[in-house]
């Protein structure tokens, strides 16, 4: 099996490039540079413009791609003069690794979130839940991802997550770690509930998803329980020493988000197990292992 992977400059492109290269699966991976820093076969590719889509995977002919590149600045989206460059990226662009898994036949997993939801109630979404209601800009982009990829193959997985931290970028923990070293109390939000997802982790899984043909939508966080940003910070202090007090707030009183956020991330995972997947470890276990990779 050839695998090709786009977005291998950020933080779960990385880690699924990482999982191929240590099960001995060739892999391409693609960003807009093409520096693989000697890591990886990495070319340079711009998902949007459709003839070098085409052109480098006609070469390439992968039996799989897995489609990690996104617009991801939820806040960023909201600015009218980026919308259009954001639609183009999250949905243009995915369209267009779409038609070319068409075209050759490749098995596609696209990336998506959430966010494709409302973001309202309690229940945890379903995997195969149709009521979409994006709250942002992003969230739109998202799922016009999935319904690119949903109306042009058969043979995909779109996996939804959430929380996302892993080694290769910014991220909510790093973030945590420093100001809670910097000040003896730090305010976050404690309604908006869902689970982190540890790219290491999902890359796994994802690679696992390559090897079988169970295709369709799932969930993948880590497993651990459902929690609020502020129970994430309490658990990142207590394991890594600091002393900083966490001051629960609500998202209102929080109130420096430009873009609407979910209250309800809860994603239900039980499809995993019913398709004979290995869940993800619990979130726990996963922050334990980053922050020991970051003494």
């Amino acid at each position: 099996m050839q695998v090709f992977v786009t977005g291998v400059s950020g933080q779960l492109g990385r880690d699924v490039m990482l999982e191929l290269k240590k099960r001995g699966i060739k892999a391409v991976g693609s960003d807009r540079s093409g520096d693989g820093k000697g890591e990886f076969d990495v070319v340079a590719l711009d998902i949007t413009d459709r003839d070098n889509v085409e052109k480098t995977l006609t070469k390439l002919h992968p039996d799989a791609i897995v489609h990690c590149a996104a617009w991801t600045n939820v806040d960023g989206a909201e600015d009218e003069n980026m919308k259009p460059v954001v639609k183009k990226v999250n949905v243009d662009g995915t369209q267009n690794l779409a038609n070319m898994a068409k075209k050759l036949g490749s098995k596609m997993i696209y990336i998506s979130t959430d966010y494709v939801f409302n973001g309202q109630g309690e229940r945890p979404w379903q995997p195969d839940d149709k009521d979409y209601a994006p709250l942002n800009y992003y969230g739109e982009t998202k799922l016009g991802g999935e319904l690119a990829v949903s109306g042009t193959i058969d043979n995909y997985f779109i996996v939804r997550i959430a929380w996302v931290f892993g080694q290769n970028g910014k991220n909510f923990v790093d973030t945590m770690l420093r100001v809670g070293k910097e000040h003896p109390e730090v305010r976050v939000v404690s309604d908006q509930i869902g689970t982190p997802t540890y790219c290491p982790d999902l890359a796994r899984l994802l690679v696992d998803m390559l090897e079988t043909e169970k295709y369709g939508y799932y969930h993948a966080t880590n497993e651990g329980g459902y929690i609020s940003w502020a129970d994430f910070t309490k658990e990142i202090f207590k394991q890594a020493g600091i002393n900083s007090k966490v001051i629960p707030v609500t998202t209102e009183e929080y109130g420096l988000s430009i873009a609407a956020r979910p209250k309800n991330s809860r994603l239900d995972k039980s499809k995993l197990i019913e398709n004979g997947f290995t869940p993800l470890p619990t979130w726990q276990d996963a922050l334990s292992r980053y922050l020991e990779s970051h003494d």
